[in-house]
């Protein structure tokens, strides 16, 4: 295109994908106006006027209004502030384009009454925060009565749902049915009761307690280096395997108050043989869905179902089962 030639505005709506009367309008609106005018009053446009004409017609596609273009080209604005906040409209336009699939899919799967098909709009329709202060209110009435042990409840609260953008129908599922769970006022009263019953007082209250949750941060690496070694093909029966097994009964006995020598170690490395079935059956009950009649299992099944973490989750815990079958070898060969 030659920068000193004039085109008419047929030439001009060819090179742009515009329409004649497109082009006009944007003349008559003072957005883009002709470069001269023929002796018999046709518009022509210069190179640089086409190129407006383009770039007009890309932000008009991209949802800008006259008066937003009118300031770009005037100097009043930039490409990259109007194409910041025009990302921002589209994104939000898309998240509630996601939702409104997400709920569609879902009342395909399963056909609803009118009624539950707005309970199901509201609950996938949520944003990010309002699903996590959903989760943290749950928490907040659920976790009454153990409030001497602050940690244990920060956790509690820090185990939020994270719903994909692009959520799977499992995933959408299991959602749907958290929010109603938590919203479920016999389900927070026979959770705060089985959480006050299990760890408000006596040897709940311990496991529980600041001290106990600093115990168990200073154990989990002592796990994670058995979980490498019986990875790494290490005999639990060699000088690494006992005395990580010492580093381990060490850890045991500092969390308890207690010494493990002779016997008393060999008792250990017993209880540590029988966790491994116990703990592959617990994953085994889990995989399936905990039943309904166990709340708090059951919420902690349906977030991991929702983040997507299940299989990676069941995944370190049998690393951890065998941690211990290790462990309990290293023990005993000592």
């Amino acid at each position: 295109m030659d920068d000193e030639t004039m085109y008419p505005i047929g030439d001009v709506a060819r090179r742009t994908g515009l329409r004649v009367s497109a082009i006009r309008f944007y003349a008559d609106a003072g957005v883009v106006e002709p470069s001269a005018l023929t002796s018999a009053g046709h518009r022509l446009y210069d190179v640089e006027a086409v190129a407006r004409l383009e770039l007009v017609r890309t932000l008009r596609e991209l949802g800008a209004g006259l008066e937003e273009i009118r300031r770009l080209l005037a100097g009043r604005t930039t490409l990259h502030e109007l194409a910041t906040a025009h990302l921002a409209v589209v994104e939000e336009e898309a998240s509630r384009l996601r939702a409104r699939r997400s709920v569609l899919r879902a009342l395909v799967r399963r056909p609803v009454g009118a009624e539950q098909a707005a309970l199901v709009h509201r609950l996938v329709s949520l944003s990010d925060e309002e699903r996590e202060r959903l989760v943290e209110e749950f928490w907040a009435d659920v976790s009454e009565g153990l409030e001497e042990n602050p940690r244990f409840v920060a956790d509690l609260n820090a185990v939020a749902p994270r719903l994909p953008d692009e959520p799977t129908p499992g995933q959408l599922d299991a959602w749907i049915e958290l929010a109603s769970l938590v919203g479920d006022p016999g389900v927070r009263r026979a959770v705060r009761a089985d959480l006050n019953e299990r760890f408000g007082d006596g040897v709940g209250r311990l496991l529980v307690s600041p001290g106990a949750w600093d115990s168990y941060a200073r154990g989990e690496p002592l796990l994670r280096e058995a979980v490498a070694a019986l990875r790494a093909g290490v005999d639990p029966d060699s000088a690494a395997g006992r005395e990580l097994g010492e580093r381990y009964l060490a850890w045991l006995g500092g969390m308890l108050g207690a010494s493990f020598e002779g016997a008393a170690s060999r008792e250990v490395a017993e209880r540590l043989l029988l966790l491994e079935p116990e703990v592959l059956a617990d994953l085994e009950r889990e995989a399936r869905g905990p039943s309904e009649d166990d709340p708090f299992a059951r919420y902690r099944y349906l977030v991991q179902v929702v983040d997507g973490t299940l299989a990676a989750n069941q995944a370190e815990l049998a690393g951890y089962a065998a941690a211990f079958t290790w462990l309990a070898r290293a023990l005993a060969a000592e």
